[in-house]
């Protein structure tokens, strides 16, 4: 899958898990690797990224499985970017699928 594609992809996609409940990182990888070929590497630095752009707060709690754990919570802005971000993606895939399905037109000839 094309770098570029995968990021925004990506983004939307734990923008979407943590709007569902709070999580932490590793979480998040193990959720998004059921459907999407990920890893750590890919997916922390986007956290890091989005928690900057105040999309997400970032707070620790104890496990009794390990280490304290960083969780994400979606805030307000964030839940608006996601919105914004789906409204994008669903019109960029039915334009996408006119093409495909060669409802788009073929006057290029």
């Amino acid at each position: 899958m094309n770098t570029q594609f995968r990021k925004g992809v990506l983004e939307i996609c734990v923008l979407a898990l943590i709007s569902k409940k709070d999580m932490y990182g590793y979480e998040i990888v193990q959720n998004i690797s059921k459907v999407i070929n990920v890893n750590e590497g890919t997916i922390y630095p986007i956290l890091r990224r989005l928690t900057k752009d105040e999309f997400f707060e970032a707070y620790i709690l104890e496990s009794n499985e390990g280490p304290a754990r960083k969780y994400y919570k979606i805030t307000t802005t964030g839940k608006d970017y996601l919105n914004k971000m789906i409204n994008e993606w669903n019109d960029f895939v039915s334009a996408v699928s006119l093409i495909l399905n060669d409802e788009g037109g073929t006057d290029c000839e």
